[in-house]
């Protein structure tokens, strides 16, 4: 079962790019992020035509999430996360498909740091982590699969020093991603590769594609029961460079 979490930065912009992936890779589930599109302009028929039930928990003009399934419905299980009602963005939608349990998460960026934008990161990543110690005692095989917008290591990122200043690699966010981390998950990318050096986004500004200078916030995260499952791990990382590419590359997991 071939997982992906596949940040296409706009779906309407992205949608040729995204079904040459779904016919080109034919994965299993595919959870979006940044939609960029409300529930009503969401893309519904052009996914069917190409094989794939969907949910999604769309917003127009930005955030916005959902989970593909080849073949198959996803059956969803919730939208949103507890713990702030006055919350209206998209950010998470979750899924059983063929007996897993799959989250699409669109974390907050955070930017600018000090602010209320990165506070706002701090309480969701907080809230997120309340809610996956719950899918934990579920003791299912279950994927957390999204743009985290956080740099776990110093190796996750081409320059330590270029982002040192970025909401993504502030001190208080990696704490977050660790206690996270801590209660059970297991980070597949980060397993596969344990010196990491591996990239999942690459900014469109100063030639970050030419130059590689990339860096990993595509992350997924396995319960136990998934993670006994787990065969590999990767990057499409060819898909950054194709013509009108999302700046972020389709990231993936694959469980026996």
């Amino acid at each position: 079962m071939k997982i992906v979490s596949y940040n296409v930065n706009g779906i309407k912009a992205r949608l040729p790019r995204l079904l040459e992936y779904l016919e080109e890779q034919a994965p299993d589930v595919v959870c979006l992020q940044e939609l960029k599109s409300s529930d009503e302009t969401f893309p519904e028929a052009d996914i069917r035509a190409a094989g794939y039930g969907a949910v999604w928990h769309g917003q127009k003009g930005f955030n916005g999430v959902a989970i593909l399934a080849k073949g198959t419905d996803p059956v969803e299980r919730k939208r949103g996360l507890a713990g702030e009602p006055e919350d209206e963005h998209s950010r998470y939608v979750e899924a059983e498909v063929n007996g897993v349990v799959i989250a699409s998460i669109y974390l907050p960026n955070g930017n600018p740091v000090p602010g209320p934008k990165f506070d706002y990161k701090l309480r969701w990543i907080e809230r997120l982590s309340a809610h996956a110690l719950d899918l934990l005692a579920e003791e299912k095989p279950v994927v957390l699969a999204g743009d985290y917008n956080v740099i776990p290591n110093d190796d996750d990122t081409f320059s330590v020093r270029a982002m040192e200043s970025d909401a993504l690699m502030q001190p208080e966010s990696r704490q977050g991603y660790r206690r996270l981390l801590a209660q059970g998950w297991t980070d597949a990318l980060r397993t596969r590769y344990p010196r990491g050096g591996v990239w999942t986004f690459w900014d469109y500004q100063a030639g970050a594609w030419q130059r590689d200078a990339g860096f990993r916030i595509d992350h997924l995260l396995l319960s136990p029961t998934a993670a006994d499952r787990l065969t590999d791990a990767g990057v499409d990382k060819d898909y950054r460079g194709r013509e009108k590419a999302s700046d972020h590359a389709p990231t993936w997991v694959s469980l026996r």
